[in-house]
């Protein structure tokens, strides 16, 4: 189990920092229309390539989910038993707090580098209403949240189940994440996992914080009703 949960760790912190931090720190480097800057496109591939580099790397360790929802997805999909979940949250949630906390120092680096808390996305956190970084109400934002991370449990599912072409599950798993990134960053900066939330959202001020409840309800409300439906589907 401490293994495990050190795969966990890890992959988590990986997906953290490699994604937020692809939006804190190259997303408009440069200064806005830079072609240098990655821009929404860029961010949404590499939150896709650290979660299948890091399932490649660490997924026959810890099963690879560096996401509360989809511990709690699997789980309702009869994949993952109860008594691991507690664990494998704490450890995902610490390993997404070292990534934002170590990504805040590296902004810093230059000198000029600040959050200013009443921004949409402020240090790649999540948010709806005036937080969004598109405007979108908490309704939508929270239709949203669920919808993509259901679907993403039933990609996961599909993708991992023992009759699915052996060896290919992390290349499905990272571009349904890329895709789901491509969709919702306007919406909520995109979730659909509440360590990824929480990892950031500590560092971003008072307002992030106040709306981390919808990025912990939503995604595992969406990550419950993926593992429902997936199982339904005539999981054996």
């Amino acid at each position: 189990m401490i293994r495990r949960l050190g795969a966990e760790f890890i992959g988590t912190f990986w997906l953290v920092l490699g994604g937020c931090g692809s939006a804190v720190l190259a997303a408009n480097f440069g200064g806005e229309g830079n072609p240098l800057g990655i821009g929404l496109l860029g961010v949404s591939l590499a939150f896709g390539l650290t979660v299948l580099t890091g399932a490649y790397a660490l997924g026959h360790i810890s099963g690879g989910h560096f996401n509360p929802a989809v511990s709690f997805g699997l789980w309702a999909g009869g994949r993952f038993p109860a008594r691991d979940l507690l664990p494998y949250i704490v450890a995902q949630v610490l390993g997404g707090l070292l990534a934002g906390f170590i990504l805040l120092h590296i902004a810093s680096g230059t000198g000029t580098f600040s959050i200013d808390p009443n921004a949409a996305g402020a240090f790649a956190s999540n948010g709806y209403g005036s937080h969004s970084p598109g405007g979108y109400s908490v309704a939508a934002g929270f239709l949203c949240e669920v919808v993509m991370t259901a679907m993403f449990l039933v990609v996961i599912l599909g993708a991992t189940h023992p009759r699915a072409p052996a060896g290919f599950a992390p290349l499905a798993i990272g571009l349904a994440l890329t895709l789901i990134h491509l969709v919702s960053i306007p919406v909520t900066n995109t979730s659909v996992n509440p360590a990824r939330s929480t990892g950031v959202g500590v560092f971003a001020g008072a307002t992030a914080i106040s709306q981390l409840w919808l990025f912990w309800l939503a995604p595992i409300a969406g990550g419950l009703l993926g593992g429902v439906v997936y199982r339904w589907l005539g999981e054996d």
